[in-house]
């Protein structure tokens, strides 16, 4: 069975830090990333990594968040650093498959005082 499991997401302060995790299991990837979804907005690209090592970061979150896997593992990390209000969402892991795309059931990231 094909899952993605998220973990990490919590409530921060402005300027703080945060970790997500993501537990692949049944496949390994051609591309996982992350995505997010606040409210009242569409889903949008956090950030993407091939199993070439390419990344693609959205444009708000470049500089701030990095994205790292661990093949043996079959885990995939997303560090997030000078967290702002306007990065509260839910925060989705993805998985590309022989044409098909896989999504976690997401993690909430709540950026506050």
């Amino acid at each position: 069975q094909v899952q993605l499991v998220e973990s990490g997401g919590g409530l921060v302060q402005p300027g703080g830090s945060l970790r997500l995790s993501c537990a692949a299991s049944g496949i390994m990837f051609r591309i996982m990333g992350w995505y997010r979804q606040a409210p009242g907005k569409q889903r949008e690209l956090v950030a993407i990594l091939t199993s070439e090592r390419k990344t693609v970061y959205g444009d708000s979150v470049k500089d701030r968040f990095a994205i790292s896997r661990d093949n043996a593992k079959n885990t995939l990390d997303l560090s997030m650093n000078s967290l702002l209000p306007e990065d509260t969402a839910v925060y989705y892991c993805y998985g590309f498959h022989e044409g098909r795309n896989y999504w976690g059931q997401g993690t909430q990231v709540t950026v506050s005082l």
